[in-house]
């Protein structure tokens, strides 16, 4: 079994930064792909960013040069850097994990993005 617990999230203005993360319990961290999904108010769930075993990432067009995913496997802890934030990245955050077929979700936090 894997827990996940998100954190940093909170209210900023417009243009600002805030950094999420994502602690996990459970060994399979190191081998998992981690994720960030974003939900909004009367919105789907998407996936915001991506980042595989080898280090590689990806993020989503709508936040690209904005947003930045890194994991560190010593901590069991993966990041998400969010820069130049705009109201419309107001959502819940959530942390994914996924290994050996099965998938984990955290709680979520909430991030707003208003002045």
């Amino acid at each position: 079994q894997v827990q996940l617990v998100e954190s940093g999230g909170g209210l900023v203005q417009p243009g600002g930064s805030l950094r999420l993360s994502c602690a996990a319990s459970g060994s399979i961290f190191s081998s998992a792909t981690l994720n960030w999904y974003r939900q909004a108010p009367g919105k789907q769930r998407e996936l915001v960013a991506t980042i595989i075993r080898s280090g590689i990432t990806n993020v989503a067009d709508s936040v690209k040069g904005r947003f930045f995913i890194s994991r560190d496997n010593a901590k069991n802890t993966v990041f998400l850097q969010m820069n130049s934030l705009k109201p419309e990245d107001t959502a819940v955050y959530y942390c994914n994990c996924r290994s050996l077929g099965y998938e984990y979700w955290g709680q979520g936090t909430q991030v707003t993005v208003s002045s």
